[in-house]
């Protein structure tokens, strides 16, 4: 029997490190071909490595997302080798600083919001026609269980988060009637860098390592998926509806 996503097209972002990287060579050895977007140049030729070690394959594309225009040649690129694009995982995202409002720079909240929340809405506009071109496009938006919360000095990253989540929901509402399905996943707390710079007093073997909410989010790129519209809350262990407004 064929892999689950045996000959299906998959782009990452984030994929350097963490959920992003845990995700992409997950996503390899379900069969997926990977392509493989992040700033950091080592990290992704050891994901390369990674997923070669198992006889996968993978694109690697060095770029920073508030490269805007490199978004957009990526996606002429995309349809130029493949044609179509079968997944979707919009993993990357930046903390930015953990201050009171009053007291963040304008520059650390414009990039913030550059890579959280308008980098994925490029990402949309450049990976659209591609992803409809899929028999079954999949769409997973990884948020944070921080966009609810609204807690002290948390502002740039809880708005940023929010505000993905209702580009997200806004694009499922778009592409419903399509064969495209779009999803949020909130990991949870999770051993990666992220959590280490949010929280450095942590012991961080008491958290999950990227491995696990990995298998989750590749379960949300399956054919098979019909849900959209919706938010997976890991560990819960199922979909919830977008939250509600207060």
């Amino acid at each position: 029997m064929p892999p689950p996503l045996a000959d299906r097209i998959a782009l990452v972002t984030g994929a350097s490190r963490g959920i992003g990287y845990a995700t992409a060579l997950a996503l390899a050895k379900a069969g997926a071909h990977i392509v493989a977007l992040a700033r950091t140049v080592g990290g992704l030729e050891e994901l390369d490595d990674a997923i070669k070690s198992f006889g996968g394959t993978a694109t690697l594309v060095p770029l920073d997302l508030r490269d805007y225009a490199g978004i957009d040649r990526l996606g002429l690129a995309l349809h130029e080798r493949f044609g179509r694009l079968d997944v979707l995982v919009a993993n990357a995202g930046i903390l930015g600083p953990l201050s009171p409002l009053d007291h963040v720079e304008t520059s650390a909240w414009e990039e913030v919001i550059a890579v959280n929340v308008t980098a994925n809405w490029r990402l949309i506009r450049a990976m659209d026609r591609l992803l409809k071109s899929s028999d079954a496009g999949r769409v997973v938006f990884v948020s944070s269980g921080i966009a609810a919360m609204a807690m002290a000095y948390w502002g740039p990253y809880a708005v940023s988060k929010a505000a993905l989540e209702a580009l997200a929901r806004t694009y499922a509402a778009e592409t419903a009637s399509t064969r495209v399905r779009v999803n949020i996943f909130t990991p949870g707390p999770i051993r990666t860098r992220m959590r280490a710079q949010a929280f450095p007093g942590e012991d961080p073997m008491t958290l999950e390592p990227p491995e696990n909410p990995a298998e989750k989010i590749v379960d949300m790129c399956l054919s098979s998926v019909q849900e959209t519209g919706r938010l997976y809350a890991y560990p819960k262990g199922k979909f919830l509806d977008f939250r509600p407004p207060s």
